[in-house]
């Protein structure tokens, strides 16, 4: 009989099995490698495992896997993470970032942290239990693309979790329980002019002069926003918006026909993103004249998150809480919390590692978090699926 794999086994596994997802094709991978290996080491321990190719991506999926009897409104808890992982800057890594490297007890590698440990710590758990043991049953929930578009947890369904009342996202929050946070957009506006020599304005219409009134009606709005919404839970207490880039024109000697901005705006909990983008289109709708020579056109650069908020006074907050004896808290970094929550399942966000160490060179998880985050989950199991 073959020796069971210990945490490092798997986490050296995982980091080694390359899966990034990126919005840029070049750097885009498959996730079935990995959603395969959680696939077998998940059988080998009892669970009943389901493949769900996502729809129009044949090499990206999501697994759900589940021990006990899975059965509509068993109330189960489901351990959740993604399977993906940003692209990386290879030069600027101090180890190979597809080997599991140990260093003064800390783990380093692409997704170390953030977040594919948290499979080998819910598996290495998981494992501990039989499904004759559970009143309720355990599922343990791998998706696609959490870091391009989070199209493998939007395309998760009711009938898929009904069995599942509860949620615990293994994303990293140094083993603090997050119970909201913002949502995340990312917007694309472009003003269109007429180039002509720069001697004379009246050979053309610039774009970067439109941007300009663009720019202005953004900041007023982002100022009414800030007024109208506040949230003293989050670090940052207002919804925040980010002119993150501007680009347009080739020379200075040429009236400018072209000028994009891109902007990144985080909702607070009960902003709706499709409102958000409501307004913003009938604020742009009517800032250029008609006989300016410009025009506008403006789109999502990607569906958005929307913000996630599970109760302070909710019993699985509480609970959560309880066993880890730390209060909850906000955060400003989106999760695919909000899509579990749309599903009726009661959420918490609460995983080992920093998310300061997430997408950057020689990302590394701290080893005394292990053993602490996996006592947790074996509380927490015991509690919802035993007692």
């Amino acid at each position: 009989m073959a020796k069971p794999l210990t945490k490092l086994d798997m986490m050296a596994a995982l980091i080694g099995t390359p899966s990034v997802s990126s919005t840029n094709s070049f750097h885009d991978q498959s996730n079935l490698p990995v959603i395969h290996l959680l696939a077998d080491w998940l059988e080998n321990i009892g669970f009943s495992v389901d493949i769900h190719y996502l729809p129009e991506q044949p090499t990206k999926a999501n697994l759900i896997a589940t021990l006990g009897s899975k059965y509509k409104g068993a109330e189960g808890l489901i351990l959740s993470g993604h399977t993906d992982t940003v692209p990386y800057d290879d030069k600027q890594w101090q180890q190979d970032p597809f080997k599991l490297t140990e260093l003064d007890n800390n783990f380093f590698g692409l997704g170390s942290t953030d977040m594919k440990s948290f499979f080998a710590f819910a598996i290495a758990t998981a494992s501990q239990f039989k499904a004759s043991d559970l009143k309720r049953p355990l599922t343990l929930l791998a998706t696609a693309d959490e870091e391009s578009a989070m199209s493998g947890a939007q395309s998760l369904t009711k009938e898929q979790l009904e069995h599942a009342k509860y949620a615990v996202i293994g994303e990293p929050t140094s083993l603090i329980p997050v119970r909201m946070h913002k949502g995340v957009m990312m917007e694309s506006i472009v003003v269109s002019g007429h180039a002509g020599h720069s001697s004379n304005p009246a050979l053309g219409a610039s774009a970067t002069e439109g941007m300009h009134t663009v720019i202005t009606e953004l900041l007023r709005w982002r100022q009414e926003l800030q007024s109208k919404h506040q949230n003293s839970v989050f670090e940052v207490s207002v919804p925040t918006m980010n002119i993150g880039s501007i680009h347009g024109g080739d020379n200075p000697n040429r009236i400018c026909s072209h000028c994009e901005t891109q902007i990144d705006i985080r909702p607070l909990p009960g902003m709706n993103i499709d409102d958000l983008r409501d307004d913003l289109q009938r604020r742009l709708a009517k800032l250029l004249p008609t006989n300016s020579g410009l025009s506008l056109s403006y789109k999502p650069i990607f569906c958005g998150v929307p913000p996630f908020e599970t109760a302070a006074n909710a019993t699985f907050t509480k609970t959560i809480e309880g066993l880890i004896k730390t209060p909850s808290k906000a955060v400003a970094f989106g999760t695919e919390a909000p899509y579990l929550t749309q599903l009726g399942i009661d959420t918490i966000v609460i995983g080992p590692g920093n998310i300061n160490q997430a997408h950057q060179p020689n990302e590394f998880i701290p080893g005394r978090q292990i053993e602490p985050y996996c006592n947790f989950l074996q509380k927490l199991i015991t509690k919802i699926c035993i007692n």
